[in-house]
């Protein structure tokens, strides 16, 4: 039978158990593209037309319920993405042609790298891509665009012609973790016996200085996490954005709703000082894939150091404790490298409809992909690991 698709303008109009069943049997599944995260994107108003962000989201079947879905959106902007497609925009205007509206199918405000296409088979991706694109020239968008796919759903896209973009974000992998007879990292100062011995001493001088300005560090998992604790989240991320002069993309009301519906997926630290919180950070947690996610973080406070610790020196030694496998460090930030996370490639998709931007887009890529190869050398030239201790 042919392949039917379908474009539902709210998530609720697909059923949760199809999703997250289609989302689990698909590669590298993550938290951030379950129902419940979509769900409360668009409930809370954090993903909806008035934000630029209309839901299309499709699903594809051959009479016999959905084989494969998306998240897709038609947007307005280019706000929230981590893949930066400004450049294009500008010159789609300078030739007189219109860059919004465009596609996207991604996890709005998250650069997490996972699955994208939640497809039953290599088909039913297909299936997908090629609706994408249907629905591209009905919605007159210029363009299509994948963000952080798995990689099946990269090739599909290279198979159905997609232009490939690559970027670098850093993480950490537990030591031999792709060796079942290898020992992972016994403790945080285990991890740290593996660094050259000047990335070593900083890391020993940067928890030190947190120590000695009297502060203690809590975590918090799952139903562990208080209404309060969130309160308090949402306070130092909403000021960590205004700092910027920005406010944020995401409402207390969406943490409130994922707090209640993927209490599981949240791993929180929160500094304590003088008896009084001061700053936090929030984690993504996927225990049966063995990641957890750096997120979010904010600070009520100046300390020094102390965003290191809660974003990366207490996470890692929790993830080593618990015996977790990878920690994403989130988008860009080559300083990551000084605290072992490596860089790793990541990728996006895209399809324009004008083939003359499309020609001039592949060139540009092209020399972009031999530049990012060129630094990726450069950083593992630079890696801060013992010879020894990477295998």
């Amino acid at each position: 039978m042919d392949w039917q698709a379908r474009a539902h303008t709210d998530p609720r109009e697909i059923n949760a158990d199809t999703w997250n069943t289609l989302l689990a049997a698909s590669p590298q599944p993550t938290p951030f593209m379950r129902h419940e995260w979509l769900l409360a994107l668009h409930e809370q108003g954090c993903a909806t037309p008035d934000t630029g962000w209309a839901p299309l989201f499709l699903a594809v079947d051959r009479g016999q319920g959905a084989e494969g879905v998306c998240a897709l959106y038609l947007k307005s902007h280019s706000y929230g993405e981590y893949v930066f497609d400004w450049a294009w925009a500008d010159a789609h205007e300078r030739a007189g042609l219109r860059y919004y509206p465009k596609l996207l199918c991604a996890s709005p405000f998250t650069p997490v790298p996972g699955a994208r296409l939640l497809a039953r088979n290599d088909e039913a991706r297909q299936a997908l891509l090629s609706a994408i694109v249907q629905w591209g020239a009905e919605t007159g968008s210029s363009s299509a665009h994948m963000l952080f796919p798995n990689e099946p759903d990269a090739a599909a896209a290279r198979a159905a012609g997609w232009l490939m973009r690559q970027g670098v974000q850093f993480h950490w992998t537990n030591r031999h973790a792709d060796q079942p007879d290898a020992a992972p990292y016994a403790s945080f100062e285990d991890f740290t016996a593996s660094l050259h011995r000047d990335k070593r001493k900083k890391i020993q001088q940067e928890r030190r200085r947190v120590r000695d300005a009297g502060v203690t560090v809590q975590a918090r998992e799952g139903a562990q996490i208080t209404p309060a604790d969130w309160d308090f989240f949402y306070r130092c991320y909403e000021r960590t954005y205004l700092a910027h002069g920005n406010p944020p993309y995401l409402s207390r009301d969406f943490f409130r709703q994922v707090g209640k519906t993927m209490g599981e997926h949240w791993l929180m630290f929160t500094a304590v000082h003088e008896g009084q919180p001061i700053a936090t950070s929030l984690i993504g947690l996927d225990r049966p894939q063995g990641v957890a996610y750096g997120r979010y973080w904010g600070a009520l406070q100046h300390i020094p150091c102390l965003h290191f610790e809660l974003c990366y020196y207490a996470p890692l030694a929790w993830c080593i404790d618990q015996g977790l496998q990878r920690f994403e460090g989130g988008a860009q930030g080559e300083h990551k490298m000084a605290r072992g996370l490596m860089p790793v490639s990541t990728w996006s998709a895209h399809w324009l409809r004008d083939p003359r931007f499309a020609d001039a887009v592949d060139r540009y890529l092209a020399r972009e992909r031999a530049g990012i190869d060129a630094y990726m050398d450069e950083l593992n030239d630079r890696a801060p690991f013992k010879r020894e201790a990477t295998g």
